[in-house]
């Protein structure tokens, strides 16, 4: 008998198509999906059954659809997902209908922002100095308390996305009235993290990390989304063991631990401050974006997409991670607004490195310029050597450019 493995997948994107992919090739796994807008050609193929559903971010149609399918085919035996936006309503109709994995009060833990630095705050863990600011009030009295600059967003925003860095309290005066700060939808306000910013991400199983990994960015989220003109860079290192890096592998352990999690992905951004101090920037349950799952695979010759699909569906890690490789990713963008006019540097970039590039994915004429630090195409290299692979990055952001019209 197959089992009935649930797969919320609203929109057929290439970098969730992947994950459902993984899943699909697992043994004796009969394929559900909950979608808004189906996947075409062979990717369909891949689902047993589909349910459309108008709002995949509505707890009560993602808990419909569930009921659908389990009427349909029988009990599900996991209901999974990638989408950081999901994973509390994914939570809750597995509550609703007895299904093992996580649990709402923990996908919850993780989509706060603020009750997620509580609870690693209250196990010993460095967290940015935060609080819900409910109106101008709350404002005036966390400046005095921190300081500027600061950084406001939603408690349960994803990434940068909605995050501003405000630099006196004018600004910050305005941004409560602009976000519509109130009791019932509160601003968070953070310290602005000075130094150098990093991620940590874990493949966890039975609560236990069995495996990690650590990247660089280059530079901070934040300051490329200041800046629509830098080509952000996010670099996997190959040598993570030792000093240099075991405070912050102790403290992603120890952070996954704090906020419960038994199997699964998560995502964590971090910092050393300029003092050498480590302090977290937030952690969220899923496999992380900005194309690292791709480069983790890449250094050290895993499927990590096999990897998060036997850690939710079948609790076990499926094979040995040693880093063998460096990667980087250099995101590709230029100066300006409107849409993708044209790419130059393409073949020098290839004739220069073509044989480091692992996988790219140039801009599309015509398409609209894209708001997020990653940018409207990107290039991921890999060699042996971490300081081979800096270079081969500065060759990227040095010899390709974007132009819009």
């Amino acid at each position: 008998m197959p089992r009935n493995v649930i797969f919320a997948a609203p929109f057929p994107a290439e970098t969730t198509l992947r994950f459902v992919r993984a899943v699909a090739r697992l043994d004796d796994v009969r394929l559900l999906g909950i979608v808004a807008e189906s996947p075409r050609g062979d990717d369909a193929k891949m689902f047993h059954d589909i349910v459309r559903v108008t709002d995949p971010l509505s707890v009560n149609d993602v808990v419909d659809a569930t009921d659908i399918l389990r009427r349909r085919h029988g009990q599900p035996h996991r209901i999974v997902g990638v989408l950081e936006a999901l994973q509390v309503q994914l939570a809750v109709a597995r509550a609703r209908f007895g299904v093992e994995g996580t649990p709402p009060g923990t996908a919850e833990l993780f989509r706060d922002k603020s009750r997620m630095k509580a609870a690693l705050a209250a196990s010993g863990l460095p967290v940015a100095r935060n609080a819900l600011v409910r109106g101008e009030e709350d404002a005036r009295a966390f400046a005095k308390q921190v300081g500027f600059p600061m950084v406001v967003k939603p408690p349960a925003g994803m990434g940068a996305k909605a995050t501003f860095r405000v630099t006196d309290l004018d600004r910050l005066l305005d941004a409560v009235r602009g976000m519509r700060a109130s009791e019932a939808n509160p601003l968070l306000a953070e310290e602005f993290l000075r130094g150098r910013e990093f991620s940590f991400e874990t493949v966890t199983v039975g609560g236990d990390v069995k495996a990690d990994s650590i990247s660089h960015y280059l530079p901070s989220c934040l300051e490329a989304l200041e800046n629509d003109w830098v080509q952000w860079c996010c670099m996997l290192p190959r040598e993570t063991a030792g000093p240099e890096y075991d405070g912050a592998r102790a403290m992603g352990h120890a952070a996954v631990k704090a906020l419960g999690l038994d199997d699964g992905m998560t995502h964590m951004e971090w910092f050393q401050r300029t003092d050498g101090t480590l302090v977290i920037g937030e952690i969220a349950q899923r496999p992380p974006g900005a194309n690292i799952t791709r480069m983790m695979g890449l250094a050290c010759d895993v499927d990590p997409y096999r990897a998060w699909a036997r850690a939710v569906v079948d609790g076990v890690l499926d094979a040995p991670w040693h880093r063998r490789y460096a990667v980087g990713c250099a995101f590709l963008r230029g100066m300006g607004r409107g849409r993708v006019a044209g790419v130059t540097g393409v073949a020098k970039t290839h004739d220069l490195i073509g044989k480091w590039i692992a996988e790219a994915s140039l801009p599309t004429l015509g398409a609209m310029k894209s708001d997020s630090y990653e940018g409207d195409g990107y290039v991921i290299v890999r060699d042996e050597r971490t300081e081979t692979v800096k270079e081969l990055l500065s060759v990227v952001i040095d010899t390709m450019r974007v132009y819009y019209a």
